[in-house]
C-alpha cells in the first residue's frame, strides 16, 4: 500500500510529502529529510520484486550510485544513501528542483540546437562516467533529463536524474514503460529483452535530442523493427537543423545496436558543437551592398558556455511608410505654399510621433493623427481652396495619418528589440524629416519651369 503524505519513515527520520511518480520499479516519493531540513527523493522497490537476488543487486548498485555521487559529477543526480522500511527497500536521492525536457517543450516547443545540444553533451559526459563504473542508465528519457537555469532564466546545466536501479533489478519490459510515451526513447532490443549494452544510453540520449530539436517524439522502435515504419530524419521535420546533428542523431538512432557508435564518448564525437560556416566566395563583378536580416551569432560566454547574441534587424516595410507618410505631407505642404508655422508643426509632429513610437502611446498616437488631418485641412483653407478640396484633403490626410500611425507603432516596437530607446527614437526622427525633405524635392522636381 502507498505511503501517505505525513507518514514517517526511519524512526521520523524521513516524513513523505508526495508521490513524484510510479513504474516498474515501485513508487517515487518527495520527502523531507527532518535531521538535514532537505528535500529528498525516495525510490522504492516493488514488494513483488524483493527475492534475495534482486535485493543483493539492489544494495550492490545502491552502493555504486553513492560512489558516483561523492565524485561529486555535477551532471548526475546525488544518491545519498538506502534503508530498509519493513519489507521495502528505498534508494534516497537528491531532489532536482527545475523543469524535465517534457515540461520544457510543453511550455516553448521545440528547442533551438545552439541551446539544446551543449545540455545533451553534459547528460552524455555523465553516462561515460556511469558506463565506466558498469552501470547502464537505461532510462534517459527527456523526463529523465532536468534543465536548470541560471539568474537570467537561461538553461546552462542538466542533471540526470532517476537512476535505472530497477532497470538492472527488474529486466524492462513493456509493461514497465509508462504512459508518457517513454518507449519512444527506447531500443526495441531494451524494450524486447532488457539489454544492458552502452549503446541502449546511446539511442536513448539521441531520441531525446531528436524529440528537443524537433518538438516530435521519434517513431518506436519495435513500429520501426517490426512494421518496417521508417524513421523521419530531424532536418525533414526542422530544415534549419545542421547537416552535422542530423547526421549525429541518425547515427546514434540506428535501429541496430551494431550500426551506432559503440560508446557514449564515439557519439559524443559526432555531436560537435554547432559550428558557424562561412558564405561562399562572390565573384567581384557581381557583388552588390544589401542589408537583409543576419543570422544569429555565435559566441562564447567567459565560461565557456555558447550563447546567441541576435544580428540587429531593420523594419524597412515600416519606416517606409512612415516615409511615404511624411513625403505625402511634404508635397502637399509644398503645393498650397504653406506657411513656415506649418513646416514647424510638422517638425513637431515628427519628434511627437518618434516619441510616440519610443514609449508606444496609442493616446499621442491618436492625437497625432488628428493634428496631421487638422494641419492639413487648415493649409488648404489658408490657401483658398474650396470646402470640397479640404473635405477630400482630410479624408487623404487621416489616411495617411492612420498609415504612418501604425508604421510608427510597429517600426518602434520592432526597432526596440534591437536597438536602445535613444536610437529608435533618432532613427524615427530621421525617417520622419527625410520624408518632409524628399517631399519638397519631388514638388520642386515636377513644376521646374
Amino acid at each position: 500500500m502507498p505511503w501517505i503524505a505525513g507518514q514517517k519513515l526511519q524512526g521520523g527520520k524521513y516524513v513523505i510529502e508526495e508521490v513524484l511518480g510510479r513504474g516498474g520499479f515501485g513508487i517515487t516519493y518527495k520527502a523531507l529529510e527532518v535531521d538535514l531540513e532537505r528535500t529528498v527523493v525516495i525510490k522504492t522497490l516493488r514488494e513483488d520484486r524483493s527475492d534475495d537476488v534482486e535485493i543483493k543487486r539492489f544494495k550492490e548498485e545502491a552502493k555504486t550510485l553513492a560512489g558516483l555521487s561523492q565524485k561529486l559529477h555535477r551532471h548526475i543526480v546525488t544518491v545519498f544513501t538506502w534503508f530498509q522500511e519493513g519489507d521495502i527497500y528505498c534508494l534516497v536521492m537528491e531532489f532536482v528542483s527545475g523543469e524535465n525536457i517534457f515540461k520544457v517543450l510543453e511550455r516553448r516547443g521545440a528547442l533551438p540546437e545552439i541551446e539544446i545540444v551543449p545540455l545533451i553533451r553534459q547528460i552524455g559526459e555523465a553516462l561515460i562516467v556511469v558506463h565506466k563504473a558498469g552501470v547502464i542508465h537505461r532510462d534517459a528519457h527527456p523526463g529523465n533529463i532536468m534543465l536548470l537555469s541560471d539568474d537570467k532564466g537561461n538553461y546552462d546545466q542538466a542533471v540526470l536524474i532517476d537512476f535505472g536501479i530497477a532497470k538492472k533489478v527488474v529486466p524492462l519490459t513493456q509493461s514497465s514503460v509508462n504512459k508518457h510515451g517513454h518507449e519512444n526513447f527506447a531500443p526495441y532490443e531494451q524494450i524486447y529483452n532488457g539489454s544492458r549494452h552502452p549503446t541502449v544510453d546511446v539511442y536513448a540520449l539521441t531520441a531525446t535530442l531528436y524529440y528537443a530539436v524537433t518538438g516530435q517524439a521519434p517513431t518506436n522502435s519495435l513500429a520501426r523493427k517490426l512494421e518496417n515504419i521508417p524513421l523521419k530524419p530531424p532536418k525533414e521535420i526542422i530544415p534549419s537543423i545542421s547537416n552535422q546533428l542530423n547526421q549525429a542523431i541518425l547515427k546514434g538512432m540506428a535501429l541496430e545496436a551494431k550500426d551506432r557508435p559503440q560508446s557514449m564518448q564515439a557519439w559524443l564525437a559526432i555531436l560537435e558543437a554547432p559550428k558557424a560556416t562561412p558564405p561562399p566566395p562572390v565573384d567581384p563583378v557581381h557583388k552588390k551592398e544589401s542589408v537583409s536580416p543576419k543570422p544569429k551569432i555565435k559566441l562564447k560566454s567567459p565560461s565557456g558556455k555558447l550563447i546567441t547574441k541576435p544580428s540587429r534587424i531593420i523594419p524597412w516595410i515600416w519606416l517606409i511608410g512612415i516615409l511615404f507618410s511624411y513625403l505625402s505631407i511634404g508635397y502637399l505642404s509644398a503645393v498650397l505654399n504653406a506657411p513656415f508655422w506649418v513646416w514647424a508643426l510638422a517638425g513637431a509632429l515628427a519628434l511627437a510621433g518618434a516619441l510616440a513610437g519610443v514609449g508606444s502611446l496609442a493616446g499621442v498616437l491618436i492625437l497625432v493623427a488628428v493634428l496631421i488631418a487638422v494641419l492639413i485641412a487648415v493649409a488648404l483653407a489658408v490657401a483658398g481652396v474650396g470646402a470640397v478640396a479640404v473635405a477630400w484633403a482630410v479624408a487623404v490626410a487621416w489616411a495617411v495619418a492612420v498609415v504612418w500611425a501604425v508604421a510608427v507603432v510597429w517600426a518602434g516596437e520592432k526597432l526596440q528589440n534591437y536597438f536602445s530607446q535613444f536610437h529608435t527614437f533618432l532613427i524615427l526622427v530621421t525617417t520622419s524629416f527625410l520624408g518632409l525633405g524628399l517631399g519638397l524635392l519631388v514638388h520642386r522636381a515636377f513644376n521646374v519651369s
